[in-house]
């Protein structure tokens, strides 16, 4: 029997990984989850895994098959794999995107303009108790750090500190956000970490709905929430300004991220940068997801992929997920036993930073109950204070992690 370093460096492993890429183009293109991102990331992931065919391929496609391993085909894969190493190593066309964009941080930042620029504010501003829904999501991300520090016992896993923090930040499911805290605290594992966290958002209609209904009675699921208040035009521009401040003053390590995204927030609530908000909203954000997309699946070789490290975080990473998705929910059951106005659960959901799957999939799961409750809007409040939440939990994991580990 293969050990799993044998395995992940077989020409089967690379195989597996190849299906694997083919199962997120099919998601992509058939289920539409999140094809922005799964499709680029698919292809990525079939190029990182064409390179191993050039020895490894060649002895499983062998043993089914003997007469097809000749010198020929040898060559010509060997060629082939020479080719597409060149397009995805450092310096070449993909490695190029990972290493300016990824390892030094860039994309997370340009990312969070376009979703700035996109995000209506409203929603929190005219219900502030649902920043509560956002912050309470945000517990997944310490269960998973927790987690990952007690995965140290099984053999062949071996996560720092730092290991243990980015691989929790996948609970805020943030993309950005992970990628962006873990190319600072734990750079090796950017590749597994970025994977899970882009993975586990796409599959948010999937992961999110059977969490929701089990935490909430169908009674509970088609309470009716009431219109919220008109924010006015002067309350959207000083939100950004003011939250801007705030984050400088009190927790600077999360400025780059919180600004970011201030800053593109404010260039949609004000009339005369409006060409500025449209180029964060649409090309400048697809232009980078592309290039993310592709850095990401580039990073998804049979090799570095499947590893019991490896593996252990994409485990982990849906555990945070979970996690955070049922403490938002427990968290808005307790505000609707409280409130003199009704709250409908399921809003707790959206306090994860998927922004805005997780509203739809709410507005979705209480429709079901209830054809007249539309709960998007309710649900828009923690859904963009969980991305306010997940970074702020991220400057405050760069500033005391690093600490934490000096001490120890």
């Amino acid at each position: 029997m293969q050990s799993g370093t044998d395995f992940a460096h077989s020409g089967f492993a690379s195989l597996l990984m190849i299906g694997v890429g083919l199962l997120l183009l099919y998601l992509a293109i058939k289920k539409e989850f999140e094809p922005l991102l799964m499709l680029p990331i698919g292809f990525g992931a079939i190029l990182a895994n064409i390179p191993m065919a050039s020895e490894t391929m060649i002895g499983a496609v062998s043993t089914i098959q003997p007469s097809l391993a000749d010198d020929a085909l040898l060559g010509s894969t060997q060629a082939i794999g020479q080719a597409v190493n060149h397009f995805i190593s450092p310096g070449g066309f993909i490695g190029q995107f990972y290493e300016f964009g990824i390892e030094r941080g860039l994309f997370p930042l340009l990312i969070f303009m376009g979703v700035g620029a996109m995000t209506d504010f409203g929603p929190l501003i005219a219900n502030p108790k649902t920043l509560l829904l956002g912050a309470a999501a945000q517990f997944g991300i310490f269960a998973a750090l927790f987690l990952a520090l007690v995965l140290n016992i099984i053999p062949g896993i071996e996560y720092t500190l730092s290991d243990a923090a980015s691989i929790g930040i996948i609970g805020g499911a943030d993309g950005p956000t992970s990628i962006y805290v873990t190319s600072r605290l734990s750079r090796d594992l950017l590749g597994p970490i970025a994977v899970a966290a882009y993975s586990y958002m796409a599959l948010v209609p999937v992961i999110q709905p059977p969490i929701m209904r089990l935490l909430t009675s169908k009674q509970e699921r088609a309470i009716v929430m009431h219109q919220q208040r008109e924010v006015s035009q002067r309350e959207k521009i000083l939100f950004p300004i003011v939250v801007f401040l705030l984050t400088i003053l009190l927790l600077p390590t999360a400025t780059p991220l919180i600004g970011a995204l201030m800053f593109g927030n404010l260039t949609s609530v004000v009339g005369a940068t409006k060409r500025l908000s449209q180029t964060m909203q649409n090309e400048l954000i697809n232009i980078v997801t592309i290039m993310l997309g592709l850095a990401v699946g580039s990073k998804m070789s049979a090799d570095k992929f499947l590893t019991p490290q490896t593996l252990g975080i994409i485990a982990l990473g849906l555990v945070a997920f979970a996690i955070g998705t049922a403490s938002g929910v427990i968290l808005a059951k307790l505000m609707s036993k409280w409130s003199k106005t009704p709250i409908n659960p399921l809003i707790g959901a959206a306090g994860v930073s998927a922004v805005p799957m997780s509203a739809r999939v709410v507005n979705k799961v209480g429709l079901e109950e209830n054809e007249s409750n539309y709960l998007l809007m309710h649900a828009m409040g923690p859904n963009v204070a969980g991305v306010l939440g997940s970074a702020v939990v991220a400057g405050i994991l760069l500033k005391v992690v690093p600490l934490l580990e000096n001490l120890l």
